[in-house]
């Protein structure tokens, strides 16, 4: 998405539930911090407090004209959802699924890398090795929300829950994933599939991506049965370099990578909307963490790298890179949350974070001069 000079961008805030909050407000912080270094970057924040808390008071996780309000923005950032007073599928399909569904924002992107400072579970792996971008079917498959339960309370009941694959969703995931791989280094995809058990949505899934990968020569191509990726994961990371995979699989598969990279608190995601008819949306990964809500050491670096995301999305590119640099600044620099190992608290990971902008503001600034 370009940039238009002439107006502020808006932006919708849902911090949501539990850390939510927490991270969401950090990530404006450090908003706040990048635009008094780039005057490039104006925008206007509004926060809306959907979640489990309106859910409480109003029956509903969001507004009836939720999406209308949402269409009036120009990006979405999401912190969490879910709390224990509120059944998991409906604060998730009250509010988030609602949104990308109702949005179509039919691709998740969810990249994750080794920050510098930190270490990986797997022994002597390093950022060469630990260095994924998960791409996520994010309209349909094992989300679709297709099914029902017959029978209710007796013996005999039945649930049944129906996976929809479509030509037109699996074909432009795999586009994205392939433009995706092409721009980096090692220019490799592999795709993630079941189809030795699935044989009728997963042989399709098979089918449409390979067609794709047959028109990007470029890209070295994989196809891999999900149980295999996982345990190639851990055995062979630096095998792998982007991935595609259903909605389910790469939801698993995302939350692995994340950990071999040190925590779920490193990895950002975006929900794009792809012919920007409507709003794109970017959340960390990590969920509401009750159990560590309130406690002022939920780790912000996911929701930075979200921000980061965001900024390049809606065309400030120098701004994105920044806040990256500023973010491996402060791992680098041993300013680390518990769940990486460290002792710092959610606001002095901020403090660290803004303080390391400066000198990249500086740079930021003659990179536009030129």
């Amino acid at each position: 998405m370009m940039n238009n000079p002439n107006r502020a961008q808006r932006i919708a805030v849902i911090p949501g539930d539990g850390v939510g909050a927490e991270v969401t407000a950090a990530a404006m912080s450090l908003l706040e911090a990048v635009e008094g270094l780039d005057p490039s970057v104006r925008l206007e924040t509004e926060s809306l407090p959907w979640g489990s808390d309106f859910y409480a008071e109003h029956g509903a996780m969001m507004p009836a004209d939720a999406l209308a309000q949402l269409d009036e923005f120009d990006s979405i950032f999401f912190g969490a959802v879910g709390w224990p007073t509120v059944a998991d599928d409906v604060s998730l399909w009250g509010l988030r699924l609602a949104i990308v569904q109702g949005f179509d924002q039919c691709v998740n992107v969810r990249p994750v890398t080794l920050m510098p400072g930190t270490t990986s579970p797997l022994a002597g792996r390093g950022a060469d090795e630990i260095d994924f971008v998960v791409v996520r079917e994010n309209s349909e498959g094992e989300y679709s929300g297709v099914g029902g339960r017959s029978h209710r309370g007796l013996a005999e009941e039945v649930a049944i829950q129906t996976s929809i694959y479509s030509r037109r969703a699996i074909d432009r995931v795999a586009r994205h994933a392939l433009e995706l791989a092409a721009a980096r280094p090692a220019a490799h995809l592999t795709s993630v599939t079941k189809s030795n058990a699935s044989q009728y949505a997963s042989v399709l899934w098979d089918e449409v991506v390979a067609a794709a990968a047959a028109e990007r020569p470029e890209v070295a191509f994989d196809s891999v049965l999900v149980d295999a990726a996982a345990a190639r994961l851990v055995l062979d990371p630096g095998s792998f370099d982007v991935l595609v995979a259903s909605n389910l699989h790469a939801d698993i598969l995302s939350d692995l990578t994340a950990a071999l990279a040190g925590s779920l608190g490193v990895a950002p995601s975006g929900n794009y909307h792809l012919d920007g008819r409507h709003p794109s949306m970017f959340e960390p990964v990590h969920g509401s963490a009750p159990d560590i809500a309130g406690k002022g050491v939920a780790n912000p670096v996911a929701a930075f790298l979200c921000l980061a995301m965001m900024l390049e999305h809606l065309g400030h590119e120098p701004a994105g890179a920044a806040v990256r640099a500023a973010v491996s600044a402060t791992c680098g620099g041993g300013v680390l949350t518990p769940d990486l190992g460290g002792a710092n608290t959610t606001d002095e990971v901020v403090a660290a974070t803004v303080a390391a902008l400066p000198e990249r503001g500086a740079e930021l600034r003659r990179e536009e001069r030129v």
